[in-house]
């Protein structure tokens, strides 16, 4: 709709003065990047008003983002724990439970002498007849079982010493590979509560006002890069042969200076008529096609300027 009404206002113009020494009306009309929210949510802070010029980087607009504040200290918290736990692995027993098993150790080992001198005492006796054969026995049995306690508590503190098996190892390491992924993804999100300038740019629109709610993808604030405006005129359809895309053409405006120049650098593939509600029944029918083309480097035009058009 907005195409065929620019047509009809530039065809009108041009029914008025048109096609002086090939001339064509068109208008002036910018590229806009338009900004709206990665997410829903209120917006918190709106940074800039229509007419500011902005630098790339500088701050456009925030979102409420104390959910989001949340699940990254959540997200800290679990990596940490995470990798406190494959430390442990790593390294073993703790020292206050190989400190532990130490003393056991040392203790099995005094059990163990005694039971050996004990042995000995029995075994002396026996040899003079002054012990009974079942007191050697028992000796014999305290001493081989004293022999198995110390063996049992070295091989437990040696492996108290070494770090965890490595099928255990592995499993602590994917997921302190997790949960670092769960923190960026975390940071990435309360990232995108805060939208800045992607480049320098004249903010043309600010389309709503801190306070309130935004959907996903809603636009918020709409830039105009240096640059990005280009010269739409509309070509009558028996001479759009002598218009092609790489062209060059000369543009005039109202108190512009002189000698403008641009390039075509767009043809529509697609007629439109003139709307009825300009032309007479003769003129109805006249079909026209859109044509683009882009200034020269450093003529500035302003969105919505009449422009004139001549291809060369």
């Amino acid at each position: 709709m907005k195409r065929l009404l620019g047509a009809a206002a530039i065809l009108l113009l041009a029914g008025c003065g048109g096609g002086e020494q090939g001339w064509l009306h068109g208008y002036a009309e910018g590229e806009y990047v338009r900004l709206g929210a990665p997410a829903a949510g209120w917006l918190q802070t709106v940074a800039v008003q229509r007419g500011d010029r902005v630098e790339a980087g500088a701050l456009l607009f925030e979102l409420e983002d104390g959910r989001q504040r949340v699940a990254v200290t959540q997200a800290e918290a679990q990596l940490a724990r995470a990798r406190s736990e494959l430390a442990d692995l790593k390294l073993g027993k703790r020292p206050e439970e190989i400190a532990r098993l130490e003393a056991n150790l040392a203790e099995a080992k005094a059990t163990l002498a005694y039971a050996e001198q004990d042995l000995e005492r029995q075994a002396s006796l026996a040899r003079r007849d002054f012990a009974a054969e079942a007191r050697l026995d028992q000796a014999r049995a305290a001493a081989e079982q004293g022999r198995a306690h110390v063996a049992a508590m070295a091989a437990v503190l040696a492996t108290a010493r070494l770090p965890a098996r490595d099928d255990q190892i592995a499993a602590a390491a994917s997921e302190v590979a997790m949960r670092e992924a769960s923190l960026a993804q975390a940071r990435w999100d309360l990232e995108q509560r805060i939208v800045r300038a992607p480049m320098a740019a004249l903010v043309q629109d600010r389309v709503r006002d801190s306070g309130e709610w935004v959907d996903a993808g809603g636009i918020v604030a709409s830039l105009l890069p240096p640059g990005k405006v280009k010269v739409r005129f509309f070509v009558p359809e028996p001479e759009l042969g002598r218009v092609h895309v790489g062209q060059p053409v000369d543009l005039r405006c109202d108190g512009c200076a002189a000698g403008m120049t641009g390039t075509v650098r767009f043809i529509a593939p697609e007629a439109e008529y003139t709307p009825p509600v300009i032309y007479s029944v003769g003129s109805r029918g006249k079909l026209v096609f859109m044509v683009e083309a882009w200034p020269a480097d450093g003529i500035t035009l302003n969105p919505g300027q009449p422009v004139d058009v001549r291809p060369r």
